[in-house]
């Protein structure tokens, strides 16, 4: 399918929203073919100008548009839907990128029969290494999938999962860049500590991450047998896994993931209440 083919509009323009909309760009999506909806007007513009888009209100990106994709922070879903829900007619595709929404909360506030697709994608969308998770709600059909994978397939990765895993996709994916940057930020003072300057840290160890990411990646190798392969005995890393042990930093990322995938339910029942 060649891109470009549907109109989607972007409602609520914010970090992931632009990410979508600069993405679809690179990969050929018509700049006429892309819409954007913003709450603040210099937001609108600086959008506007940045990517040669046409911004517009709500009401008209429904009216416009064959794609929805809603981006708005999760808490302020219940009010978007609230004023969109009426306008939406069935035969829309809607997108879901709110954070731990199920598509059953789009169902109850959209025309019945609607199809809609939750979406959890990441930031690494900038250089198009993006790891996308999408999974349809009840009246989402395969073709409708597929839009959905063209959209996101040039922003890095795709796969189709059960709904029912996207709020463990987001405490691992989508959430996941920052666990990495904090390692990276904490290794970055452990080389500084250990005599080398800020720079030089930063280089070794982001080229390291880089190429130990493709390394794993590429050879299909389990990560504990490359850790192995580095891991001599009594030598230097074992030295250092012992200690990684003896902190449970592998039980503090298990509790950390738990703790963001339980933060994703909160956020959904919190538009209950």
């Amino acid at each position: 399918m060649a891109p470009g083919v549907h109109t989607v509009a972007v409602i609520g323009a914010g970090k992931i929203g632009e990410l979508v909309l600069a993405g679809l760009l690179r990969a050929g999506w018509p700049p006429d073919r892309l819409l954007g909806t913003t709450r603040r007007p210099e937001r609108a513009a600086e959008l506007a100008e940045r990517y040669g888009i046409r911004m517009v209100d709500n009401p008209t990106a429904v009216t416009e548009a064959a794609v929805l994709a809603i981006a708005v922070k999760p808490q302020d879903a219940p009010a978007l839907l609230a004023e969109l829900g009426p306008q939406v007619p069935p035969e829309k595709l809607v997108l879901s990128l709110c954070a731990g929404l199920p598509t059953s909360f789009f169902g109850e506030r959209l025309a019945p029969g609607t199809p809609v697709v939750r979406v959890m994608t990441n930031t690494p969308a900038v250089v198009d290494a993006a790891m996308t998770a999408i999974a349809a709600g009840p009246h989402a059909t395969g073709e409708q999938l597929a839009i959905a994978e063209e959209m996101f397939t040039p922003l890095g990765r795709t796969i189709r999962l059960p709904e029912s895993q996207l709020d463990a996709v987001t405490a691992l994916s989508g959430s996941g860049p920052a666990y990495f940057y904090y390692l990276v930020e904490a290794m970055t003072d452990a080389g500084i500590l250990l005599g080398l300057p800020r720079q030089v840290a930063h280089d070794l160890i982001v080229q390291t991450a880089v190429g130990s990411a493709v390394m794993l990646r590429d050879s299909g190798e389990h990560p504990v047998r490359l850790r192995e392969a580095v891991t001599s005995p009594a030598g230097t890393t074992i030295s250092a896994i012992r200690e990684l042990e003896r902190h449970a930093v592998r039980a503090a990322l298990i509790a950390a993931l738990e703790a963001a995938r339980d933060r994703a339910r909160e956020l959904a029942a919190a538009t209950k209440s």
